[in-house]
């Protein structure tokens, strides 16, 4: 039982009625009586009206409405609007007023406006913008690339071609789960005819994994020639390259290593370097020939290679029974900063007694001529680096090879990575005594077989014997002859 001090207590928490204060009253009624209040409403662009946003997107020009139309169905779908694009395309490509439209047996002239935007799908006009925009684009490229040098026969403009396009080159690994990883961040290294191209990086998938590597050229998808390049814009792929790296160690050639990494070579032109203790990649390096280069680079589409036409022979300079005859070479022998050899070789020629075993000879260099015989000039070797490595392979280098046909035509060209290996025999020749080294290249068009010999006192390489070896199903393809 409650003591009289206790209930007092209790009575010092517990009101009466009536005796709270007519102020406390009013703040517990407006507490619980007085209606929330109303949240304004979050204003968002999908949620304005289309006709509004087609206002806003009118006001866009072509690289900007196909960025915004990759953000959502909505915006992808009124940025197709006919009205905008027809607008862009007339402005940029002045069409002619009116079309002519065929209705039953009569010709009728329909205003541009009215036939254009009602009788066209969406997106037509976007498409034949685009189409028109790149061809012209495309032409003005090319033509800016066929002055040739008269020393390499090859474009002579290329670089400057490449920087005003915006061109540059990815690679895209696919593992064998069907997941792509893309690598654009590269070094370029430019000689007289071709580019050495090299992405490093940390995130490399692992080397067991990836089953191909596809090599891109880039541009960007919309290109004004009077201003520079967007990098950020929608872009356009054309596929150069596809190798299937499958079982690389096994199924590649090694062409050497260092202390750190190990070198191997898939034709045409790809050169990965693998570390020795993770067996993971480290780099990998592409060697691009200057030939065609740009219409590999750009002419071609994410998923089809360029295909060069067809040679048209001279038809009354064809003789299976003769052989080849003025042709002449250009090669190159460089690392990634210097050059070994730069040289150019003319009136080659192949008579029918040198065609035996699927291939024709054509010697450039005779281990009996020493007045021909080919100094290199430096140290060989292939530098490398990473993010956080640097070095050098000895005895490997880039061979640029190309070989013109007897009216000056491209007839084989390649830049690849090989190697010396040292030979077994001595130099038997009077005027060299020294280790002899070869380096060996062949892809499906034919093989060049390199003697050198490694003079002690000078230190340094001659090159004594130098052939080249064409595929007879080469010259048949060229020449449509049966050799």
């Amino acid at each position: 039982m409650a003591t009289g001090r206790g209930r007092n207590r209790l009575r010092t928490f517990a009101a009466r009625p009536g005796e709270c204060s007519e102020t406390v009253n009013a703040g517990i009624k407006s507490l619980y009586l007085t209606p929330a209040l109303k949240q304004k409403p979050r204003v968002c662009i999908e949620s304005m009206p289309s006709e509004m946003l087609l206002k806003i997107f009118s006001y866009l020009d072509a690289v900007s409405l196909l960025s915004v139309g990759c953000v959502n169905k909505l915006f992808y779908d009124l940025a197709n609007d006919n009205g905008i694009w027809l607008k862009i395309y007339s402005s940029c490509l002045q069409p002619k007023r009116t079309i002519w439209k065929m209705k039953s047996e009569q010709t009728e002239a329909v205003p541009l406006g009215c036939a254009a935007l009602h009788d066209k799908k969406p997106g037509y006009w976007k498409k034949e913008y685009i189409l028109k925009q790149t061809a012209a684009v495309k032409t003005r490229i090319m033509q800016l690339a066929k002055p040739l040098d008269p020393y390499t026969g090859l474009p002579c403009k290329n670089k400057v071609a490449m920087k005003l396009s915006g061109l540059s080159w990815i690679i895209v690994l696919k593992d064998k789960n069907g997941k792509e990883h893309v690598m654009e961040k590269a070094n370029l290294s430019f000689k007289h005819t071709s580019v050495t191209i090299l992405w490093y990086s940390t995130n490399w998938p692992c080397l067991d994994v990836v089953s191909t590597l596809k090599l891109f050229g880039v541009t960007p998808l919309l290109l004004d020639l009077n201003m520079p390049p967007n990098k950020n814009g929608p872009r356009r792929l054309s596929l150069i390259a596809e190798y299937h790296l499958a079982n690389l160690t096994e199924s590649s050639v090694a062409v050497g290593a260092d202390g750190l990494v190990q070198l191997f070579s898939v034709n045409p032109g790809l050169l990965i370097g693998i570390w020795k203790e993770k067996n993971e990649i480290a780099f990998v390096m592409v060697s691009l020939h200057y030939h065609q280069l740009l219409e590999r680079s750009i002419l071609g589409s994410a998923t089809v290679q360029y295909a060069p036409p067809p040679n048209k022979p001279v038809l009354d300079d064809i003789d299976p029974e003769y052989g080849l005859h003025d042709y002449s070479l250009h090669l190159e022998m460089h690392g990634r900063s210097c050059t070994y050899l730069r040289g150019t070789f003319r009136n080659l020629f192949c008579r029918k007694g040198d065609i035996a075993n699927g291939y024709l000879r054509l010697t450039v260099v005779s281990l009996k001529d020493n007045r021909k015989h080919l100094p290199l000039i430096g140290t060989l070797g292939l530098s490398w680096e990473t993010d956080v490595f640097k070095g050098n392979v000895k005895d490997c280098y880039m061979m640029n090879l190309t070989l013109f046909d007897e009216i000056g035509e491209p007839f084989w060209c390649f830049s690849a990575p090989v190697c010396m290996e040292l030979s077994s025999k001595t130099s038997g020749l009077y005027d060299y005594m020294g280790h002899i080294y070869t380096t060996n290249y062949a892809d499906s068009e034919g093989k060049v077989c390199v003697k050198l010999v490694w003079l002690e006192e000078t230190r340094q390489y001659i090159i004594v014997n130098l052939v080249l070896y064409v595929s007879t199903e080469k010259v048949n393809n060229w020449y449509g002859t049966n050799y």
